[in-house]
């Protein structure tokens, strides 16, 4: 591929990706054109004594009743106290819509801070847009982050304007476009000036930010300094091949918005060492060395709470540096039965993820070839002391933020973005902390804080409807709901709270989303069937 020149590039910046896709012979996922699910939105919406979770950290309140106008939060007003008659009288005028929420909780809609719309690695059957768009509305996700536009910035982009303007049935898309500049096929960028040209392009095209690896340091250094310069927000997936030359601590120093995963973090933490305890075997394009071997990091840093681990957090904390950890998309690595025998594998993961998620050598993220015991031991242990370092650090007032990076490793859109919240629990955040990054921290992180993330007036109305308390079990977010004994005690039933999805004032019912994913599902297994009849 012919590098990029600042007076005609060979490509247009940020789709060298989808060009290298298509070089492999990878298929394009079908755009979501058209919305066939959602009501509104509506000129007057009102939703009746909620009891509202406003995703500050501040605790429950209500009833409440939140008027809607077209996509904004026009007016909030407390109608009385739980548990006593509701005076008519105190209430908001009728509204051309309205949604009974007494009994039922109000949320924030969801920031997946770490997403894909599809993954440029999966082959054959190619799930359409609608797909990832659907199963994200129908867990609350209502803006995602993009991270690297794997289908071209141009294709990402339209989706974006096609989400904004309500046409097609999807969350807000804030894009964020891979930085080619690392060591594969990609590489375009081979100079500081060819950087700063590069990101110059991608602004004027209408990216959001940009999505690195890494790369030599003088081009990583100009490139985030002409990120700060043009208003662009950057956030980095510390690539092995590149860390030992700058951890994470590095790149925030330079002026990274967020570190993605927690590659470059354990490295910022080493004392005893700069570069990782590597087997003499090792290889980095074997993804069972790269996954499995990045599971002792954490195991090779400074202990926590010693003087280096305090040095270090503080100097990230000086730097209002964020991390969006996805703990979730590595969870496989510490119980890889569990993951795969998931409950909704069946009726929601598209047959060519499923074929994707198989091991196979070459495979990103399908190293499952000789995963052992030692293996899952090693995980848990990094991730203890991984959960450990992240919950301190918010402790102390850092930025965490939930991302999914759903697609890979047994991960299915939403349901890893649900999984996420679980693990931050598991990690030490109080439900209230937990729904604070997946809502406030994530649009702070995005820059869109004045307009989404929080259940105020004047902001977008961005919107879960809940029938049950989702600080009480996350598990009822899934799709599938979690399994209870019902009240007669006497039989299963799979319980859910997650009701309605209001993404900018459009109304959607969850169950319809659903089931419209298990149609589609049903159809790519029933394609493979009867292609290999």
């Amino acid at each position: 591929m012919t590098a990029i020149s600042a007076e005609k590039p060979a490509v247009e910046a940020g789709d060298e990706i989808s060009v290298g896709r298509a070089m492999s012979g990878g298929k394009e996922k079908p755009r979501a054109t058209r919305r066939d699910r959602g009501v509104g939105p509506f000129g007057r919406l009102v939703l009746r004594g909620a009891t509202v979770i406003d995703g500050t950290g501040a605790p429950p309140i209500g009833p409440v009743d939140i008027v809607i106008e077209r996509d904004r939060i026009s007016e909030m007003r407390t109608v009385g106290a739980p548990r006593k008659a509701i005076d008519p009288a105190v209430r908001p005028a009728a509204g051309e819509h309205e949604i009974d929420c007494h009994g039922k909780f109000v949320t924030p809609g969801f920031v997946d801070s770490h997403a894909h719309i599809g993954s440029p690695f999966v082959s054959g059957s190619v799930p359409p847009a609608d797909y990832v768009y659907k199963l994200w509305l129908a867990h609350g996700v209502t803006t995602v982050r993009e991270m690297g536009c794997f289908n071209g910035l141009g294709w990402t982009l339209d989706q974006r304007e096609r989400a904004a303007a309500g046409t097609i049935a999807a969350p807000r898309i804030v894009a964020h476009a891979y930085f080619p500049a690392v060591n594969d096929i990609l590489k375009t960028i081979h100079s500081p000036e060819q950087a700063r040209a590069w990101l110059g392009q991608l602004k004027a095209r209408g990216a959001d930010g940009v999505k690195f690896f890494g790369a030599p340091p003088a081009i990583m250094e100009a490139a985030l300094a002409e990120c700060a310069a043009l208003g662009l927000r950057s956030g980095c997936h510390h690539a092995q091949t590149a860390v030992t030359r700058m951890n994470a601590l590095t790149t925030a120093r330079w002026g990274l918005t967020s570190a993605e995963h927690y590659y470059g973090l354990p490295e910022a933490l080493f004392e005893q060492r700069v570069v990782q305890d590597y087997p003499a075997d090792y290889n980095y394009s074997d993804e069972y060395f790269r996954f499995s071997v990045a599971g002792q990091t954490f195991g090779q840093a400074a202990e926590p709470g010693s003087a280096k681990w305090r040095d270090t957090m503080d100097h990230f904390l000086e730097l209002g540096f964020t991390f969006v950890p996805t703990f979730g998309i590595y969870d496989a690595n510490r119980d890889l039965m569990r993951t795969r025998r998931a409950d909704w594998h069946d009726e929601y993961t598209w047959k060519s993820y499923w074929d994707y998620f198989q091991p196979y050598r070459g495979g990103h993220g399908s190293y499952w070839y000789r995963w052992s015991t030692k293996n899952e031991i090693e995980w848990k242990e990094n991730y203890r002391l991984w959960m450990r370092f992240i919950n301190e650090y918010k402790n102390r007032g850092g930025r965490v933020c939930a991302g999914s990076d759903s697609g890979f490793i047994f991960q299915v859109f939403g349901f890893g973005f649900v999984r996420e919240l679980e693990m931050l629990q598991e990690a030490g955040f109080h439900p209230l902390e937990v729904l604070r990054a997946a809502t406030l921290e994530g649009a702070h992180l995005l820059g869109i804080e004045a307009d989404c993330g929080s259940v105020e007036v004047g902001k977008r109305a961005d919107l879960l409807v809940h029938d049950q308390n989702p600080l009480e079990d996350f598990k009822l977010l899934y799709g599938t709901g979690a399994m209870r004994l019902n009240d007669d005690m006497q039989s299963v039933e799979w319980q859910r709270a997650l009701r309605h999805t209001i993404a900018g004032g459009i109304c959607y019912e969850t169950a319809e989303l659903l089931a419209d994913v298990r149609t589609m599902v049903a159809a790519s297994h029933a394609e493979v069937g009867a292609a290999t009849a």
